[in-house]
């Protein structure tokens, strides 16, 4: 695969009245069809991936950025979460990923500080199918800054949750580029998580009251690190609520979703950005996840830092789930179901 190399630009922002000249990169074009994939006609055009949609260089470009001092933690309603929300409306711009809104950004009522969920559509490409809607989530908000430790006082939020926000462009870029889901997919990046859900509390309310056909809600949280000691590599909340799990190993042909025995007894199902949805569409929502309280030492402190991500691991991550995400999107019926 051809390397790629990030070009430099500098972007004017308004703080406060004022302009301030902010340095940040733009990912690139993604790499040519020819470069990461083949259609085999024999198997009516599904797409091989060879070796892989994305690798670690993508997955710490993106990174970098979202999980750089220069964002100050991204706390809900401050500068450096409007250059997060700038960054991911130009991701979806240049993979195809298009507005569910008629802007990207649909602003909270739920918070006092000007505050978006950003949020895409792409569009199922089934007459009927593209009518049920699966949600693909993550929140990219953080806790901004905190009392030093060692001098540092920015809470850069790598594995909570730029992680999950980089697993979710990436998805989004591949069916942003290949537009190969029959039904269609709503993308959707949630500020204001870290002041208690607020971010997914309003959008799932107002998806409600538009009487959107939610099938499902799929949210990625910390999935920056890997698992250590398990036969599985990542683990959904709510695992027995619903038969998810069986779903995504039998689209992934491995044991790629396990049960975690902490996630339950921590009540996880109910602190991430799942549950709103949950709350008001009764569909099934989890949340996949590879933090299990064991391998990160770092949760809301200054120490979850960039560095300390496993690259290689978010890219197979996204690659594993891909296919999942594709057979859910593609089966002729309703298969996940809660129990």
């Amino acid at each position: 695969m051809k390397k790629i190399v990030a070009c430099v630009v500098f972007i004017a922002l308004l703080s406060c009245g004022s302009a301030q000249i902010v340095e940040t990169k733009i990912i690139p074009p993604p790499p040519s069809t020819s470069d990461v994939v083949k259609a085999d006609a024999n198997l009516d055009g599904a797409i091989i991936k060879e070796p892989g949609f994305t690798n670690a260089d993508r997955m710490e470009e993106i990174m970098n950025f979202l999980a750089s001092d220069d964002l100050k933690g991204r706390d809900a309603g401050s500068e450096g979460i409007e250059m997060a929300a700038e960054y991911i409306e130009n991701y979806f711009v240049s993979y195809a990923v298009g507005p569910y809104f008629t802007s990207y950004r649909d602003t909270l009522i739920n918070f006092k500080k000007p505050s978006y969920n950003i949020v895409g559509l792409v569009e199922g490409n089934d007459p009927d199918l593209k009518n049920e809607y699966i949600l693909i989530g993550a929140h990219y908000d953080h806790i901004g800054t905190i009392s030093p430790e060692n001098g540092d006082y920015i809470a850069n939020g790598a594995n909570d949750n730029a992680s999950g926000t980089t697993t979710v462009l990436e998805i989004a870029r591949h069916f942003g580029t290949y537009k190969n889901n029959k039904r269609s997919l709503i993308f959707a990046l949630f500020s204001a998580e870290e002041k208690g859900l607020l971010g997914s509390e309003h959008l799932a309310k107002k998806l409600k009251e538009e009487e959107l056909n939610l099938y499902a809600m799929l949210n990625f949280e910390m999935t920056g690190v890997p698992l250590r000691g398990r036969d599985y590599e990542v683990y959904i909340t709510g695992y027995k609520r619903s038969n998810l799990a069986e779903i995504s190993n039998k689209y992934a042909q491995s044991n790629l979703v396990g049960y975690l025995r902490t996630a339950q007894e921590y009540n996880l199902f109910q602190r991430s950005d799942n549950f709103p949805f949950h709350k008001e569409f009764g569909v099934p929502s989890h949340t996949y996840c590879t933090f299990d309280f064991t391998n990160f030492d770092h949760y809301h402190k200054v120490g979850d830092e960039v560095d300390l991500m496993d690259f290689g691991h978010m890219a197979h991550l996204v690659n594993s789930m891909l296919p999942v995400l594709e057979g859910i999107a593609n089966a002729p019926t309703q298969e996940i179901k809660i129990n």
